[in-house]
């Protein structure tokens, strides 16, 4: 299984909706899609129409009782997505895991001996905390959602020092499969200027594919749906399968689903 983490410490970047509609568009070619919800605000669950009501098992069983990762895996209705939802008690999580062993090992473990999926996404919270740490510990990989504005940048030097520490202590193996550009509005020139600054220092590691700001985007989770089946031919939608496509080729290849 190919473990995405999404991340970025900063917030309203969108990384939720980026975890919930790139899930789906790999869902929807073929791949065996899990999305673990890591954020204490259960966004991607709610988005995945996952009502609090049916969240027995979530993310908080997975790392601080160890609950085996098949018992805490709830279906969607999406064919081919499975989430790990996220409740409330994840916000006493990071307090929780200061005390306990292997304390950015959770998820790694429970991860470790996973084989009912092709593909695995982790939407992390708005910080650089013990989940964060978790989910970069367990990922062979990041997606950095990043907002198309001034303070976005710094936001993103600082993640990237995270992401070499992670590598330096306890995944050296960690890489980054791409940045995307998200929240782009060509009527604003800054929007430009700051993909232009971010294309110019990170190279081929930014995603042709750029995320528009789009109403149905932002529609969808209260729906209880995401873009791509709330409209499936809006321009977050397309953009979306679009940067599934890039993440396809950019993916290993012994390692793509059949």
């Amino acid at each position: 299984m190919i473990t995405i983490a999404i991340a970025n410490q900063k917030g309203g970047v969108g990384k939720t909706t980026t975890a919930i509609n790139i899930a789906t568009a790999m869902a929807a070619t073929g791949w065996k899609t899990l999305l673990i919800d890591l954020d204490p605000q259960g966004n991607a669950s709610t988005g995945m129409g996952i009502s609090s009501d049916n969240r027995e098992y979530s993310s908080y069983d997975l790392l601080i009782d160890q609950t085996p990762l098949a018992g805490c895996v709830s279906s969607t209705n999406i064919p081919g997505l499975d989430i790990v939802p996220a409740t409330v008690d994840l916000s006493g999580a990071e307090v929780e895991l200061v005390s306990v062993e292997d304390r950015t090992g959770r998820l790694s473990s429970a991860l470790a001996a996973h084989s009912g999926h092709d593909i695995c996404f982790i939407d992390c919270p708005p910080s650089l905390g013990l989940l964060t740490l978790n989910a970069l510990g367990a990922a062979d990989t990041l997606m950095v959602p990043l907002q198309c504005e001034f303070f976005a940048l710094e936001g993103l030097s600082q993640l990237l020092k995270t992401v070499e520490q992670v590598q330096q202590r306890f995944n050296p193996d960690l890489g980054i499969v791409g940045v995307v550009l998200t929240m782009f509005d060509r009527r604003n020139r800054l929007t430009d200027q700051v993909a232009d600054d971010v294309r110019e220092v990170l190279g081929g590691l930014v995603f042709e594919s750029v995320i528009p700001r789009n109403v149905r985007l932002s529609e969808a989770p209260s729906h209880g749906l995401p873009a791509l089946v709330y409209d499936h031919s809006c321009a977050g939608s397309r953009a979306y399968i679009a940067l599934a496509r890039e993440l396809i080729s950019r993916l290993p290849e012994k390692r793509k689903a059949a």
